[in-house]
């Protein structure tokens, strides 16, 4: 597996009749990337790249998006394969260490994922500051941030072991955080972790059993559930986990890092896509109401949007979406619901912007967030829950990212420059004189 920067070339470019050559550099796969971080220094210039679309702020050998193909690897496998054969502790294990584990490696992460999820006792009366109905995003960021109030033995990013230590400890506690958020909520008592189940089942288990009665988990469901938790392990660089490596790259414990990612992804156009997209189909309700919304989405004087078409990355179908669609197939006939107006309303939406030349010429295809709100409604979870359930799943991501570009040798704290157009000769007057 190549791990280091290939020389393919070089650019030049012409600055007030100066001439600056500057490195090409040829990925794995995907566009050469020209390396422009010594420019300043020699030119006294700076590149604008609002949004830093055509910037690549790190080399990275965990995610690849191709988005004109529709092609997502982890680690250089292809989503579609580890969906279909791997668990989501299994992808962790990928995603962390760069191979799949064998046997005795899994058993020995499963483990030790496993007996860290409880948390500190104390943990449990922190939630009682927050108000009973406060977004289940809000208390979850908070948590996880005040983790390093009480794991202060991961919290030393300089040493590997505690880095191990972190690592899991985020993924294990992330359910059990995230569950106690949901319970919260709902004025229900808090459901400990079972040493006995899988990770989605236990997350289920945490979420939906009560004291009172048996709560079995089933199987099909904790399945899908653990399927939606791989398609949203990690995404490249995106806003959440560039956020992430930004604050890491300040000396920021992993705890603060990963509170601060959460805090990126709550924004709408990130982790939200599920919920606009699910409120959309709510919105136009049956079959019988598709055209007359087409209309509005071609309209440019409208402000509603299709939502849950089209990717800030893929100009193709979503991968994850083909996923989720026969998932959302599974989930829906195990629970009855094959017949749910809402599923009704997405295929003929999705036939229709398939074919539509409209959403064919734009490039306006399903993404992951079009199904994946479906199922999640479906197993009985709240729309303000569905961004916590998406930063559970992206945490794995997160602290891979994290733990990279702590080893990355070439890493530098993070400040982007600006084009400042403001004022430069404003005369000081006292307050009595304005």
């Amino acid at each position: 597996m190549a791990n280091k920067k290939t020389e393919n070339g070089t650019a030049y470019i012409e600055i007030n009749n100066a001439r600056y050559e500057l490195p090409i550099y040829k990925p794995s796969i995907g566009p050469n990337v020209i390396d422009i971080s010594k420019l300043y220094s020699q030119a006294n210039v700076f590149t604008y790249d609002p949004g830093f679309t055509s910037t690549a702020n790190c080399s990275s050998t965990i995610t690849f998006v191709d988005g004109e193909n529709g092609v997502l690897l982890y680690r250089g496998y292809k989503i579609e394969d580890l969906v279909e054969h791997a668990d989501f502790l299994e992808v962790a294990y990928l995603l962390l260490n760069g191979e799949l584990p064998n046997k005795i490696e899994k058993a020995e992460f499963d483990e030790a994922v496993t007996k860290h999820s409880m948390l500190h006792e104390q943990m449990s009366r922190f939630y009682q500051g927050f108000r009973r109905d406060a977004h289940p995003m809000a208390i979850t960021c908070g948590v996880i941030g005040a983790l390093s109030a009480f794991y202060h033995d991961s919290t030393d990013i300089n040493d590997p072991h505690q880095r191990m230590v972190a690592s899991r400890r985020l993924i294990a506690k992330m359910p059990t955080i995230a569950a106690m958020a949901y319970k919260y909520s709902l004025g229900q008592p808090f459901v400990y972790p079972r040493n006995d189940l899988d990770y989605a089942s236990n997350f289920m288990y945490m979420c939906f059993s009560v004291p009172t009665e048996e709560y079995k988990v089933n199987k099909v469901l904790a399945d899908a559930l653990d399927k939606v938790f791989i398609l949203h392990a990690d995404h490249e660089q995106n806003a959440s986990t560039s956020t992430v490596r930004l604050a890491g790259s300040s000396g920021a414990n992993p705890f603060a890092c990963i509170a601060a990612g959460v805090a990126s992804l709550w924004g709408p156009a990130h982790g939200g896509a599920n919920e606009a997209a699910l409120n959309m189909l709510e919105e136009i309700g049956t079959t019988d109401n598709i055209t007359q919304y087409i209309k509005k989405a071609k309209d440019p004087n409208d402000p509603f949007r299709l939502m849950g078409f089209g990717h800030r990355v893929y100009k193709s179908y979503d991968p994850r979406a083909k996923i989720m669609q026969k998932t959302c197939h599974e989930v829906l006939d195990v629970l009855g619901l094959k017949n749910d107006p809402l599923l009704k309303v997405a295929m003929e939406l999705e036939k229709i912007a398939l074919e539509d030349p409209y959403f064919v010429e734009k490039k306006l295809y399903p993404n992951v967030d079009f199904y994946s709100g479906i199922i999640l409604k479906a197993l009985g979870f709240p729309k303000d829950m569905f961004t916590v359930l998406f930063a559970l799943a992206r945490t794995v991501g997160w602290i891979s990212q994290w733990k990279e570009m702590i080893a990355d040798t070439e890493q530098r704290i993070g400040r982007p420059r600006q084009l400042y157009i403001g004022n430069i000769d404003k005369n000081f007057k006292k307050i009595q004189d304005r």
